[in-house]
C-alpha cells in the first residue's frame, strides 16, 4: 500500500473525533445543498464551526477565519431561500451574465492577492497565496450559492481542485482526500442544479405557451 493511501486509510480509521465529525457533516451538508434542501443550512452552520477549529489548528488562518463568514452567509441563505421564494415550491435557480461573472472573478482575485501578501509578511501560514485563493474564491462561491446562482458550483469546483493539491502538498493527505470527495460532489451539484433550472425554465415556457 502506498504512503498516500495508507494515510487516507489511517485518517478514516484513526482520525480524531473532530475530524470524523467534520467528514460526516461536510458530506451531508453538501449532499443536502445538491438536493436544494433547507436542511443544508443548519447542518452547514455546524459543519463550518467544526471546520474552523480544525483549520486554526493546522495554521491555515485565512481558511479558519473564513468559516465565520460562511456561518453568517448560511444564516442569511436560510432566510433568503424561505423569504423570497414567493408562491413557488422553492426559490428558483438563476444565472449571471458574463460581465457580472468577470467582475466576481476579478474581485475574488484581488482579495486573494491582497490577503496573501499580508499573510506572507505577518503570519506563519504554510502556503499564504494558495490559502487565500481557497478563502477568497470560497467566499465568492458561498455568496453565489446562498443567492442560488448556478455559477456557485463552478467556484466550488475551482476551490476544491486547488484545495486537493494544496493540502496534499502540506502533508494533510486525509484532508486532501476529503476535498477530492467535495470536488466530485461539486461537479454533481453543478449538473443537478443545471438540470433543475432547465426543467423549471421549460415548464414555465410551456405554461406560458398554453396559458
Amino acid at each position: 500500500m502506498t504512503d498516500g493511501l495508507q494515510q487516507i486509510v489511517d485518517g478514516l480509521t484513526d482520525a480524531s473525533p473532530l475530524d470524523q465529525v467534520n467528514l460526516v457533516l461536510g458530506i451531508v451538508g453538501v449532499a443536502l445543498m445538491i438536493r436544494r434542501s433547507l436542511w443544508a443550512f443548519p447542518v452547514g452552520m455546524v459543519a463550518v464551526t467544526v471546520q474552523g477549529v480544525l483549520f486554526w489548528q493546522w495554521t491555515f488562518y485565512a481558511d479558519a477565519k473564513l468559516q465565520i463568514f460562511f456561518f453568517v452567509c448560511l444564516g442569511y441563505g436560510w432566510w433568503h431561500w424561505v423569504k423570497h421564494k414567493g408562491n413557488a415550491p422553492e426559490l428558483p435557480i438563476t444565472t449571471l451574465g458574463w460581465p457580472v461573472r468577470g467582475a466576481w472573478i476579478v474581485g475574488a482575485t484581488l482579495v486573494m492577492l491582497g490577503w496573501g501578501y499580508w499573510q506572507s509578511g505577518h503570519t506563519d501560514a504554510v502556503m499564504p497565496y494558495r490559502d487565500t485563493f481557497i478563502a477568497s474564491f470560497s467566499m465568492a462561491a458561498q455568496v453565489l450559492q446562498v443567492r442560488k446562482r448556478l455559477e456557485n458550483w463552478a467556484g466550488w469546483v475551482a476551490v476544491n481542485s486547488v484545495a486537493v493539491v494544496t493540502y496534499w502538498a502540506a502533508g494533510l493527505v486525509y484532508t486532501s482526500f476529503l476535498y477530492t470527495v467535495f470536488l466530485g460532489m461539486g461537479v454533481l451539484g453543478w449538473w443537478q442544479w443545471w438540470r433543475a433550472m432547465t426543467a423549471t425554465t421549460a415548464a414555465t415556457e410551456e405554461a406560458a405557451t398554453h396559458g
